[in-house]
């Protein structure tokens, strides 16, 4: 747990939302001295979290003015489509609003953060950065959007290092912290009604740059036109090192992937060759050459040498829900894709596979399905669930084979069935694939939850 004793004493600090990052910036608080005034708008959630003997105060009417500031959790509006009542409280009280992370800021001034955001790729990203600097002997700490919270980490030394994944909620809430490395490996549309249209969205991400100066490095994926903008953008303003990636093209003078292999152009004018990719299991298709890129270029940007970081790229062994193989069933094999969450994120997976067994579905998010049209040709058939069903029908029909299911339990069943048969005819290497492009929460909890019942569901097929 972090540390927040150096925190200015004597005045309450307010927690809002008591999920996993609230609760841990109630616990730190409350741990390192501090009076909580904490609380959520859904009951089971407050009761929860009293359990804990996290105090909760109904701070409708009270005055605010006194406090020290409110910390609000991530999933929480502070701006758009509509502030949460209790944030305009606070705000007509002056009172400073600020995510987790802004507490460590405070707290541990001297601390060496790397930070990674995008719209897609930063949780494999964060993981992979962890896992080599981990893997190099150096001390380090994982977390932020990804898993563990912020205030939930262990306060390290001098020599440790946060490598934090950051949401762009979270880049909003967090002024004061600096990133020695920062990443942003790409930007497409995504929470856009959180952020008043893609513009506000572009410029919460762009964030992650901030007050960066010199001896720190900015690290941007250049396979999208808005982060090549952004990358051209910092090159005339910042005095951070900028070192430009890409998954798919030869970038001068940075890390790029080409036919499968990792180079580094920043060394010498000859571009090193450093890995192939293929021996990496876990970073399969383009999408993972950039998070590869991303993250030897971070490596590289903190010392590590490049043997020690080719070692542990090719060790990595993924994450949970993205593009995790379950199972191979009768020659079928079963992927959990769960955190895409949008069509984007579904499109990387669709690329990596050619017979395609499609699981997608459950709250739509704006933008629809255009960014998986290159990838049609692939899916030999849709089983559709969830809110989404009835448009992502209509969206496919005429072009590709779709099923109605509704619940992730009849699409399993209908998805297996379906590619099974295939196998059995010797039709290519068939995969069922969830890959949702959808948010969960019309029937699950998170794409967490999601995930696991995929696992369930096909656990049960064996």
């Amino acid at each position: 747990m972090i540390d927040l004793s150096t925190l200015p004493a004597g005045r309450p600090y307010i927690v809002l939302g008591l999920g996993r990052s609230g609760r841990s910036a109630a616990r730190a608080l409350r741990a390192s001295g501090h009076k909580v005034w904490a609380w959520d708008d859904d009951l089971d959630t407050r009761e929860a979290a009293r359990a804990e003997a996290i105090p909760i105060i109904n701070l409708r009417n009270r005055d605010l003015s006194a406090v020290a500031g409110l910390v609000l959790s991530p999933g929480i509006p502070h701006r758009h489509p509509v502030p949460h009542p209790l944030v305009r409280h606070a705000q007509a009280s002056g009172c400073q609003i600020v995510g987790d992370g802004e507490l460590l800021a405070l707290a541990q001034p001297g601390a060496k953060c790397v930070g990674i955001t995008g719209t897609n790729g930063k949780s494999t990203t964060t993981a992979l950065i962890g896992h080599v600097v981990a893997a190099a002997g150096r001390t380090c700490a994982v977390g932020g959007n990804l898993g563990t919270p912020v205030l939930a980490l262990e306060t390290l030394g001098a020599d440790g290092i946060y490598v934090l994944e950051m949401s762009s909620y979270q880049l909003e809430l967090t002024p004061s912290l600096v990133f020695v490395v920062a990443v942003l490996l790409n930007v497409t549309p995504d929470h856009l009604d959180r952020h008043g249209g893609m513009n506000g969205y572009i410029a919460a991400k762009r964030q992650i740059f901030r007050r960066q100066g010199e001896g720190a490095t900015a690290i941007v994926g250049v396979d999208d036109d808005v982060c090549r903008a952004i990358a051209d953008e910092l090159d005339g303003h910042s005095d951070a090192r900028i070192v430009r990636i890409s998954g798919r093209d030869t970038v001068a003078g940075g890390v790029y992937v080409r036919d499968g292999t990792l180079f580094d152009a920043t060394i010498s004018d000859a571009p090193r060759r450093v890995l192939d990719l293929s021996e990496a299991a876990a970073l399969p298709g383009e999408h993972n050459a950039q998070n590869a890129a991303a993250a030897y270029a971070a490596a590289r940007a903190l010392g590590l040498n490049v043997a020690d970081i080719a070692a542990a790229i090719r060790t990595f062994p993924g994450l949970s829900h993205r593009q995790e193989r379950i199972a191979i069933i009768d020659g079928v094999a079963f992927v959990n894709d769960s955190k895409a969450t949008n069509a984007d994120a579904a499109a990387r997976a669709l690329a990596c596979y050619g017979q395609i067994f499609w699981i997608a579905g459950g709250r739509p998010k704006e933008g629809g399905l255009e960014a998986i049209r290159p990838y049609l040709a692939r899916i030999r058939h849709a089983f559709l669930i969830g809110e989404a069903m009835e448009g992502f029908a209509a969206w496919l029909d005429g072009q590709v084979a779709f099923t109605r299911c509704g619940t992730l339990q009849q699409a399993v069943a209908a998805a297996a069935a379906a590619a099974r048969t295939a196998a059995r005819r010797g039709d290519g290497n068939p995969v069922v694939l969830l890959s949702p492009a959808c948010a969960s929460f019309d029937q699950f909890t998170s794409f967490e939850a999601r995930g696991q019942a995929f696992r369930n569901l096909v656990e049960a097929l064996q």
